[in-house]
């Protein structure tokens, strides 16, 4: 259920203060379920999201964890057209140099391929990290200062769940010049972008990744990539 942001974060203190929940079997299965049915959406019905439901995500996002509890994810909100016109261009252009390098079957699948769904998605979230903050003190940076931006990453991924959860579809868009997108949002030049992410609701739904369905990738088993030393 949709909640306004001032009720989400009411909800979000109660829970706090009422101790530790218990997580049971339903509601293990049903986490599996959000898991197994997030999908990277790209293809959009242009219906607006309600008023707020933005906010609630984001707030969510930010429960995410981050090194030293630095919290270095910027959410810029894109709405002006020109900025938009400006990102689909820099897509489309960085989408023709990627087709180029490819050849035969592959590329002729590339070709088809529905990468972007930015002119259909009601809402455009570009997701940045500034490597400057100074929050957290620069608590466990010293040796991997790139958890910066792995923490930006775990708030993406918290806010696709949290969007999945509502019926809201996300695509990820990372087919971009990211020097070219900072320079098109006019954000801080320090500013580094993590993701370009399109919300609205999918024009249909599949537990399966599309290009899983489409035969570019397949999913790899767990057992495959899991190793113990």
């Amino acid at each position: 259920m949709w909640l306004p942001a001032t009720q989400a974060s009411t909800i979000m203190e109660h829970m706090h203060l009422a101790g530790t929940p218990l997580f049971d079997d339903q509601f293990r299965v049903n986490l599996a379920a959000l898991l197994v049915w997030r999908r990277d959406v790209r293809r959009f019905r242009s219906d607006p999201l309600p008023a707020g439901l933005l906010e609630q995500l984001v707030a969510l996002a930010c429960l995410a964890p981050s090194v030293g509890l630095s919290q270095p994810w910027r959410w810029v909100v894109v709405d002006a057209p020109e900025r938009r016109a400006a990102i689909v261009e820099n897509f489309s252009q960085a989408n023709q140099d990627a087709l180029a390098m490819l050849a035969g079957n592959r590329a002729a699948l590339y070709a088809r391929l529905k990468l972007a769904g930015l002119v259909e998605a009601p809402v455009h979230l570009a997701v940045f990290v500034d490597p400057t903050t100074e929050t957290g003190h620069g608590l466990g940076r010293r040796t991997m200062p790139e958890a910066l931006a792995y923490s930006a990453v775990c708030a993406v991924h918290t806010l696709w769940l949290a969007a999945r959860a509502q019926g809201v579809g996300v695509g990820w868009v990372s087919i971009l010049d990211p020097a070219q997108a900072r320079w098109a949002l006019d954000v801080p030049e320090q500013w580094q972008l993590v993701a370009y992410l399109c919300l609205g609701y999918a024009e249909s739904d599949d537990a399966e990744p599309e290009l899983a369905r489409e035969g570019w990738e397949a999913r790899q088993p767990h057992k495959g990539v899991l190793f113990r030393r």
